[in-house]
């Protein structure tokens, strides 16, 4: 099935689906349709749900996959049929499209022109059949039939059984076929349009169906999952318009006031409902309530509208998408400058810490497509970062999503990190109150993505090198500018080396300071800062027991370029330069030694630089 998620325990929106299949199964509300005595065969429990997005994401529980006949659902897409046959001029002289607020099959046409008051109703549901184009009944129901077929991505057939059950009790709408004759709406022999309205309600489709046909509505009428146009986009809103206002008969009020989204039901138990630009929603469930509509439909999608803020007018702006950039730890990594062994670990095995820089408005459709790729990726994720950066707002429904998110990625042992949270206030407030007592252990925030990496790089490291001391102080042996050494001459180095203390906090070196030594960390760490134009402090990088820094002073003696301020208390040796340069003399092979390990670092700071700007283009 084309993008539907891969990783169920991943989905929230799939968990949401069972959740409401779960409490609405049991629901012994309704009544099946007996009028057409093969609708009354139906096993009034079955009951399947399915949700597809605009972009095609297809999430679906319980009896989906049932077969049932699509009665007056058919409607809102054949008058679409029409007005691509006949243009909407010709169309709206034959039909009206107020809402009548009467039941489907009442006899509702305008006294003085004999046009029936909507498409929605079978009055105005017969006239447009009528208006179908083809010479003879076999041609229209053939158009018809690959109409739908575009709509819903498959082969489609009519159901002969229900067909025939239909044509033996359907002397009421002949009726209306005959009166709309009378007034001139049909200007051929009714029966034969008739019995074609017919075939159209008998046409057998499945719940996935019709929430693909819902879907493609949303897409402007392109089939998300296909790719297929199955209605000129210009119809669409002519389509929706009639769907919102009359598509629910006498409860179109009410529903439009409560689900918020353009609707048909159908007596055989379906619904469909559709939020332009997002997505589409099948519902199938045989017990009606007494306005001919699907109790269990109803239920799921007054409680879908309201769990994930879908109610039309309640809409801020929807980018194309939420997801602005994804990288790994294995390209990009923060600016804590590792020892060689973590670097390589990172380098191999960082994929599983992933960065999601997402923007724009988050709503249930863009959210959705972010929940989505993770589902996709999940089980490759060990840390994941989602940077709010570039996120203007995030409404009830997406904080609903992301909540479910870190519940999932907890109870499997994984980490949610959020950065950049600041001008998000609602989502921090929201969090809170879904998490209770465990806001303070799942709620990890950080102010940027480099302390988020940091933290997110500790947790792998700690898992994959559980016996690696980490702020422990270390002896000149351990130092990596003496690697490869032979201990007689890190004996010679350690005698030139002059021994330094810091307290937290205190500058070891200013930017702008003559370079006139290098140091060696014994323990604690340093931090380089950079002042930004706009006079905040940035930081470069994070150094550790054992590492070196201001080792750029031995190549080009330059002013120093930034600031070192000690993060902790801190113990380091110095080394002079003067006494670097007198190696020359006194050990060459020493000194060659050290700039061949100066050189090794800088390559390796290089080479992450490099692929952390690959990640950007």
């Amino acid at each position: 099935m084309k993008n539907q998620p891969n990783c169920s325990w991943m989905s929230p929106i799939l968990d949401r689906l069972e959740e409401l299949h779960r409490e609405l199964a049991g629901a012994t509300e309704g009544d099946v349709a007996t009028y057409i005595p093969e609708l009354a065969k139906a096993d009034p429990r079955w009951f399947g749900i399915c949700l597809v997005t605009a972009n095609g994401a297809v999430y679906e529980t319980g009896d989906s996959r049932q077969p049932f006949t699509i009665q007056s659902i058919s409607k809102p897409f054949v008058y679409g049929l029409a007005l691509e046959d006949r243009g909407r001029s010709e169309v709206l002289a034959k039909i009206g499209v107020e809402p009548t607020g009467d039941a489907f099959n009442s006899i509702s046409l305008d006294p003085r022109t004999g046009r029936p008051r909507n498409p929605m109703i079978n009055a105005g549901a017969i006239a447009a059949t009528g208006l179908i184009e083809g010479k003879t009944s076999q041609i229209r129901l053939k158009r018809m039939l690959a109409m739908f077929e575009l709509y819903a991505g498959r082969e489609l057939l009519v159901d002969d059984a229900v067909y025939q059950s239909e044509s033996e009790t359907g002397h009421r709408n002949r009726a209306i076929g005959h009166m709309l004759r009378n007034f001139g709406i049909l200007t051929d022999d009714p029966i034969p349009v008739v019995e074609t309205y017919f075939r159209q309600c008998a046409v057998s489709v499945t719940c996935h169906d019709l929430a693909v046909m819902a879907a493609t509505l949303a897409n402007r009428g392109t089939n998300p999952i296909t790719g297929e146009q199955a209605i000129r986009g210009e119809y669409v809103e002519s389509v929706l318009a009639v769907m919102g206002t009359c598509g629910m008969y006498d409860y179109a009020g009410e529903w439009l006031y409560n689900v918020g989204m353009p609707a048909k039901s159908g007596v055989s138990g379906g619904v469909i409902a559709v939020l332009p630009g997002q997505l589409g929603i099948g519902v199938f469930s045989p017990p009606l309530d007494p306005q001919g509509n699907s109790v269990r439909g109803i239920g799921v999608c007054n409680a879908l509208s309201r769990h994930w803020d879908l109610h039309l007018f309640n809409r801020s702006s929807v980018g194309n998408t939420a997801i602005r950039l994804k990288s790994t730890a294995a390209e990009f990594n923060s600016k804590r400058v590792r020892s060689a062994l973590e670097t390589n670990v990172l380098r191999t095995s960082g994929a599983c810490i992933s960065l999601y820089q997402l923007q724009g408005n988050l709503t249930f459709a863009t959210a959705e497509v972010v929940v989505r790729n993770l589902g996709e990726n999940a089980d490759a994720i060990e840390s994941l970062i989602l940077d709010f950066k570039r996120v203007m707002t995030a409404n009830e429904s997406a904080c609903r999503l992301f909540h479910d998110v870190v519940c999932k990625f907890a109870a499997v042992g994984r980490a949610v990190v959020f950065t950049h949270l600041d001008s998000i206030t609602p989502f921090k407030r929201y969090m809170k109150g879904r998490l209770g007592s465990r806001f303070e252990e799942l709620f990890q925030v950080f102010d940027d993505n480099d302390a988020a990496l940091e933290w997110c790089e500790d947790r792998l490291l700690a898992r994959i090198l559980p016996g690696l001391p980490g702020g422990e102080a270390v002896g000149p042996r351990e130092y990596e500018l003496f690697s490869g050494l032979p201990p007689g001459d890190v004996e010679t180095i350690v005698a030139l080396l002059d021994r330094r203390t810091y307290q937290a906090g205190e500058t070891i070196i200013n930017a702008g300071d003559e370079a006139n030594e290098l140091f060696l960390l014994a323990s604690g760490s340093v931090s380089v800062i950079l002042t930004l134009a706009s006079g905040r402090p940035r930081r470069l990088a994070t150094f550790s027991a054992g590492m070196s820094f201001g080792e750029m002073a031995i190549i080009d003696r330059a002013p120093r370029s930034a600031m070192i301020i000690a993060d902790s208390p801190v113990v380091c040796d110095r080394l002079p330069l003067e006494a670097f340069a007198a190696l020359d003399v006194t050990h060459p092979g020493i000194k060659i030694k050290l700039l061949d390990n100066v050189s090794r670092g800088l390559s390796r700071k290089l080479r992450k630089a490099n692929r952390e700007l690959a990640v950007f283009e």
